[in-house]
């Protein structure tokens, strides 16, 4: 038999008096702003790592040319600090078989940590994941100044894969190489400049040999089409990578150079920085003080991300003087042979097939320019391994995140 509630239990609490509401109120608005400011502290805090990236984003040109101290070096990155390439110490995998070695760029105003970990610690990404999950692939992270002209970070990205694999003949086996936006453009150009160079080395070789062979007697020559005559015809048969891997006896990366990963890259330049440089030379045009004093602050963006206008890859195109019309020259950068192309696009839309899918895209790159003409021309070179694919309601940051995403490359990588 339950007991009857006593009366003062059954009594409801009295509320506070009404000046301690109110004084609470008033103490909970002035903490307001300090409360704010702590959690922006935090937040900055955790994010610090960004704040550098994405200055020399900005401004980046300009820190280079006053050679200030905040301006970041073109190098590898490990410990979030940078690290020579002779420090690196890559080893062969088990058995002394050269590893295959992926090299990650990333975008605009970013920096190595938007490949290993996301939110939290815990929250890792594809280069960490990757790592896990084939224990004898070796990763690498570049971090580069985001300011500079892309064609002056591609030659830099060239001479650093160069040096890599001169450092490291029988560690570094088949090279993948993964860009995020501009890391992509990056990519393109640097396997531009290398080409170009791998051609002017031939044609230095093709020069000396001539001259050499102009000079040496006739026995010689007949020495050496006996050799000829005597070795054994190729047999046409080629190794599967797969089964055994082994790595090229030149110091070319290009050599090495299997497969390259472009995750929401501007192939065909960005509308964002389009715009922005239209309405800029609109308020040019204008001719009046205010519209020609907003135009001023427009240009002082950084050459970078001038350049993502049109994706100029080579000096060339920025260097010409009808750089800043409104179509300039743009100078076409074709797909190295042997390699295979992923072009991976997002879209913010469900439907891939719209006018707005292919302007707005991922909402920062269109994915009518991540797909990419010169990806799509059917009047490319056969032969030309090329797989583009699209990622609906995704956004262009979280492509660095998403599990299918991950899952194709892990496949190809692997």
């Amino acid at each position: 038999m339950t007991e009857p509630l006593d009366q003062e239990d059954a009594t409801p609490s009295p509320q506070r008096p009404r000046w301690k509401r109110v004084a609470a109120a008033v103490g909970r608005a002035a903490r307001a702003p300090f409360d704010g400011a702590g959690a922006l502290y935090r937040i900055g805090q955790d994010n610090l790592h960004f704040t550098l990236p994405v200055l020399n984003g900005a401004f980046g040109d300009q820190l280079a040319a006053r050679h200030d101290r905040r301006t970041i070096q073109f190098s590898f990155r490990r410990y979030a600090a940078d690290i020579a390439v002779a420090d690196l110490g890559l080893q062969p995998a088990t058995g002394g078989r050269p590893r295959t070695t992926v090299v990650f760029l990333h975008g605009l105003m970013g920096d190595e940590v938007i490949w290993q970990t996301g939110h939290g610690p815990d929250d890792l990404r594809f280069g960490p994941l990757l790592q896990q999950d084939l224990p004898e692939v070796c990763c690498l992270y570049v971090r580069f100044n985001s300011g500079l002209h892309i064609s002056e970070n591609g030659r830099r990205l060239h001479e650093l894969l160069t040096e890599l694999v001169a450092t490291y003949p029988e560690a570094v086996g088949e090279l993948v190489l993964v860009g995020h936006s501009m890391g992509g453009l990056l990519i393109r150009s640097a396997g531009y400049y290398a080409e170009e160079a791998a051609n002017a080395s031939e044609k230095l070789k093709g020069e000396n040999g001539l001259a050499s062979s102009s000079e040496a007697p006739v026995s010689e020559h007949l020495d050496t089409v006996e050799l000829a005559l005597e070795e054994p015809k190729p047999t046409g048969k080629k190794s599967n990578p797969k089964t055994k891997q082994q790595a090229p006896k030149t110091n070319s990366w290009l050599d090495r150079l299997r497969d390259v990963f472009l995750l929401g890259v501007p192939n065909d330049g960005s509308f964002l920085e389009q715009n922005s440089h239209f309405t800029s030379l609109i308020l040019r045009k204008i001719n009046l003080w205010p519209t020609r004093a907003i135009s001023g602050l427009l240009d002082q963006r950084s050459n970078g991300i001038k350049d993502l206008r049109h994706a100029l890859l080579v000096d060339e195109d920025w260097q010409s003087p009808h750089a800043d019309d409104l179509f300039p020259p743009r100078t076409v950068v074709p797909l190295l042979p042997h390699v295979h192309y992923h072009v991976l696009v997002g879209s913010l839309l469900k439907s891939a097939s719209s006018a707005l899918h292919d302007y707005f895209g991922d909402g920062l790159v269109g994915a009518g320019s991540a797909a990419g003409r010169i990806f799509q021309d059917p009047a490319a070179p056969p032969g030309r391994l090329i797989s583009t694919r699209v990622y609906p309601q995704l956004h262009h940051g979280t492509l660095l995140s998403n599990p299918e995403v991950y899952q194709y490359l892990r496949e190809r990588i692997g």
